[in-house]
């Protein structure tokens, strides 16, 4: 049984580790990331941005990360599922939950950055609303290729 919730200390391992396994099974690490998840409190949630983790018969399954750019919007980043989770439908109901808790929150779009190499995500993506727009210059990742936002 899946259950999305709110960060927590506890989570904090879970949510660097559930990232660092997808970065490295699709991309590398990458200096951002670095900073994002060895300190993801400080970075993310002591900056106005939120973590969410998905329990999976309450064990850390999935995760993702609203971040507060300078735009005044959020990026939907860092999303993972494990490998022993993948096929269960995670990824859905995180981008479900995600889009309701943004529009719980009256915030006018969400953005996000991805790889044309991930073709299931940017599925996903489209079938939630998500439309590609243009990718600005000097991002932060070098694997980011595709740039999508959601008007809410």
């Amino acid at each position: 049984m899946l259950k999305i919730v709110g960060y927590k200390d506890i989570y904090a391992h879970s949510f660097r580790d559930l990232n660092i396994a997808w970065l490295e099974k699709f991309f590398v690490v990458e200096k951002m990331d670095v900073a994002l998840l060895n300190d993801s409190k400080k970075e993310i949630i002591n900056k106005g941005g939120y973590i969410f983790i998905a329990l999976w018969n309450d064990t850390p399954a999935g995760c993702f990360a609203f971040i507060p750019n300078k735009d005044g919007f959020f990026e939907l980043g860092k999303m993972a599922v494990s490998e022993n989770h993948q096929g269960k439908k995670i990824g859905q109901e995180m981008l479900a939950h995600a889009v309701q808790f943004a529009k719980s929150k009256d915030w006018k779009k969400i953005i996000l950055y991805s790889s044309t190499k991930l073709d299931t995500a940017l599925h996903i993506y489209r079938k939630f609303g998500f439309q590609e727009v243009p990718l600005e210059k000097d991002l932060p990742y070098a694997r980011s290729d595709i740039k999508m936002e959601m008007e809410l």
